[in-house]
């Protein structure tokens, strides 16, 4: 598609960025402390520390520490190979009840990973046409609040002494890889944006009913409303009611599950 056809975000910049910032506010107040307390209970290490190794995550990319194992974060998908393993084949093998509620929500977050991490290299490249810098700050920010749901998902798995997940979800990846090559402009990404986000708050809301955990159900229940959040600000984006509503943009009462993995 050429540049003169792409269409242009024509939201207030001023509104996005507030959005952004009140989205990491309240991730950073309410959602990473809850991440911490659940993860204090399923690993013998004190709610500082995870924090402390939080933090050390959003200011330099650097792994997130957790007692003493360092759980990798998925720094750029450029570092990562997108999933070559079969949908039948995943979860791996001796994952069962909650580690393997872990293993796929931590391949659904480095999915997303990837798909803002590819947006941002394709808008800094010229191919989505203008890019305002609200939008490109909003997906930086997203970015990496799915970075620190990998990382606190992996952390579960290690913390059973299993492998943490670095593949992005086999199931979805091919479909995700193919809508993104199509993607020519903000509003082409933003929407492929609120299939991924949809799809990952839809499954921590199936799933959080199944967990037998009480500290899984609270890393799960921590995590499902920024998703939610996420979608809001990209339904702004596109200029759409930023709720739950049908494939037509009819709002909704309640969420619905169809779309969980």
């Amino acid at each position: 598609m050429s540049k003169n056809k792409t269409k242009k975000y024509e939201g207030s910049e001023h509104e996005l960025h507030v959005q952004t910032l009140e989205l990491d506010e309240l991730h950073h107040d309410v959602g990473m402390p809850a991440m911490a307390e659940a993860l204090g209970h399923m690993r013998s290490t004190s709610r500082r520390t995870f924090l402390m190794g939080a933090g050390a995550a959003v200011a330099g990319g650097a792994a997130l520490a957790v007692g003493s194992g360092a759980v990798p974060t998925l720094a750029a998908a450029s570092t990562r190979r997108l999933s070559s393993v079969k949908a039948s084949a995943f979860p791996p093998s001796g994952l069962t009840g909650d580690l393997a509620v872990a293993a796929v929500a931590a391949s659904l977050e480095n999915l997303a990973v990837f798909a803002y991490t590819a947006g941002l290299t394709a808008a800094t490249q010229g191919k989505l046409g203008t890019v305002p810098p609200a939008v490109a700050t909003f997906a930086t920010t997203v970015k990496g609040q799915h970075q620190q749901h990998a990382a606190a998902w992996n952390a579960v798995l290690q913390s059973h002494g299993k492998a943490p997940v670095t593949v992005t979800n086999p199931t979805l990846t091919p479909t995700v890889q193919a809508d993104f090559a199509k993607v020519t402009d903000i509003a082409g990404l933003a929407q492929l944006a609120v299939t991924l986000e949809t799809i990952a708050a839809q499954t921590y809301q199936v799933e959080t009913s199944k967990l037998k955990s009480s500290a899984a159900i609270q890393l799960s229940s921590s995590i499902q409303p920024v998703e939610m959040q996420h979608i809001a600000i990209l339904y702004y984006v596109l200029g759409m009611y930023p709720g739950a509503q049908t494939s037509s943009g009819t709002p909704l009462a309640f969420n619905p599950t169809s779309q969980a993995v």
